[in-house]
């Protein structure tokens, strides 16, 4: 169990899910996710957990939403235009107050686009696609170490505030192969015997429910999620700065981008010149009061992302006027490489560091 294993990114997410207790999947296949589930059918099936290949993305989430009632830890795996499907129920679940992970292994968009990996769905995740005022816990990983060290965050989170949390990536490292120690979960389990609906012998009967009729009461139930929103965004910030300390130029990437954009910093940094890379490891709370710290001593800011522009508009909300900010993005088709990337930020700060490649 604390031996590295050769995974896949996909692969480790279902290890890990397995290993934290989750007891109850429903799912949909899609590329480039389906691997999770794939390897779940035969996991969960020896091990007597609930698996269900749901007829489709809305009825899994909506599966998961019935089963998550009744305390048990549930997950549903997707991609990117499936996940569209699945918003209507993640209002529902951010309503019911409900602990639903949903992993999201990102393909390009719009609509059904294609196969190929993107960073197209920070927005959607971030922001919401469905109704109200919510909003929902959203990890990226960036290694297949931490799509486990998340996996079991993201299972912790939302069953410690009750609400959807969303564990997103792009299909690059869903694919990709590395070493990583699946090890054991090391977040406390938590109590939900005040809330499951499991049976009312011996105690009053509960209900879960989303509609409420009564102005006066919705306002409160409103609030109250505001409220809880505002303590996730005190408690659960985190975030990854590389080379930051002296930096006078700093890359802002998430996810798989960060790779890269650390490749780049060393480049830049072997030539003297000052580079860093700040990454959000948390998408949802956004660390934007370090983002701004960190803005105030720098020269330019550069934006990375494999779409075209969305984590963008929150690195400007938090940069604000402190300093420029460029941005760097393709939407799809081959990923930002270092070399691309390298000879883009020579273009934007005048050098031809670009031409040692």
């Amino acid at each position: 169990m604390n031996e590295k294993e050769l995974l896949k990114g996909n692969i480790a997410i279902a290890k890990a899910a397995l290993n934290c207790g989750c007891s109850c999947y429903f799912g949909y296949p899609i590329t480039p996710q389906t691997e999770i589930g794939e390897y779940l059918s035969e996991e969960m099936q020896e091990k007597k957990l609930a698996f269900v290949c749901a007829e489709s993305e809305i009825a899994a989430i909506n599966m998961a939403l019935g089963a998550a009632t009744s305390g048990a830890k549930v997950m549903t795996t997707s991609s990117s235009c499936a996940v569209s499907l699945m918003q209507e129920s993640l209002s529902y679940a951010t309503s019911d107050e409900l602990p639903i992970v949903l992993v999201n292994v990102m393909r390009a968009g719009p609509g059904q686009g294609y196969i190929y990996p993107s960073q197209g769905d920070y927005n959607q995740a971030t922001i919401g696609g469905g109704n109200g005022d919510y909003k929902t816990i959203v990890l990226a990983p960036s290694t297949v170490q931490e799509c486990i060290d998340m996996t079991y965050r993201v299972f912790y989170l939302s069953q410690k505030y009750k609400t959807p949390a969303i564990l997103l990536l792009d299909g690059l490292l869903g694919q990709m192969a590395e070493p990583a120690i699946v090890g054991v979960n090391p977040y406390p389990e938590i109590d939900n015997s005040s809330w499951v609906l499991d049976g009312a012998k011996n105690r009053p009967s509960r209900k879960i429910h989303s509609l409420e009729p009564d102005q006066t009461k919705l306002n409160q139930h409103i609030f109250k999620l505001h409220q809880k929103f505002m303590q996730i965004e005190q408690n659960e910030i985190d975030y990854e700065e590389f080379m930051c300390d002296d930096a006078e130029y700093i890359i802002t990437a998430f996810g798989s981008m960060a790779r890269s954009a650390k490749t780049v910093c060393e480049f830049y940094r072997s030539h003297g010149v000052k580079f860093g890379v700040f990454r959000p490891k948390t998408l949802y709370p956004f660390p934007a009061k370090r983002l701004a710290e960190l803005s105030q001593k720098v020269k330019l800011i550069i934006d990375i992302e494999m779409n075209l522009g969305q984590m963008l508009r929150d690195v400007r909300l938090a940069v604000l006027q402190n300093t420029q900010i460029s941005f760097i993005g393709k939407p799809v088709g081959d990923w930002l490489k270092p070399n691309e990337i390298i000879k883009t930020i020579d273009n934007i700060i005048g050098e031809k560091y670009a031409t040692s490649l």
